[in-house]
């Protein structure tokens, strides 16, 4: 079970409409040792509600316990139900496998997968793309 190290839900309100970037530390409940981050940043605004783009990570010896999945999923839950988000849009690697199981899990759609998209390791190679708009919460 993970928490934020701050609670999340403290941040909505018109105080914040401004603020531009959503980022909590993901720790173990129990021993309140950080095993990673997430959040999101918004990207733009119109008259149905923010356009924000989401990022996670957690630290590999945390991986494959679920941990991202839960986390995500709240964040989710406080950006479409508190934080006026209309559409949150994330991606990874399309190597990365256990980041896409994350964004299927939650739900999220894959939009596009870019050809040798960007460099990394030393070779180009392919990106994802995910999206989830407001109404297709749940």
């Amino acid at each position: 079970m993970v928490y934020f190290s701050k609670d999340i839900h403290q941040l909505s309100g018109k105080t914040n409409e401004l603020r531009e970037f959503y980022f909590f530390h993901i720790e173990d409940k129990q021993s309140h040792q950080q095993i990673g981050s997430i959040g999101y940043h918004v990207t733009d605004r119109c008259p149905v509600g923010k356009f924000v783009h989401a990022g996670f990570f957690i630290y590999p010896e945390f991986w494959g316990r679920n941990y991202t999945t839960e986390a995500f999923r709240k964040v989710l839950e406080f950006a479409f139900e508190e934080n006026n988000v209309y559409r949150v849009t994330t991606g990874g690697l399309s190597e990365n496998y256990g980041s896409e199981k994350v964004m299927i899990k939650c739900g999220l759609i894959k939009e596009a997968e870019h050809i040798d998209y960007e460099w990394h390791g030393g070779k180009l190679k392919n990106r994802l793309e995910y999206r989830m708009l407001k109404g297709e919460f749940s």
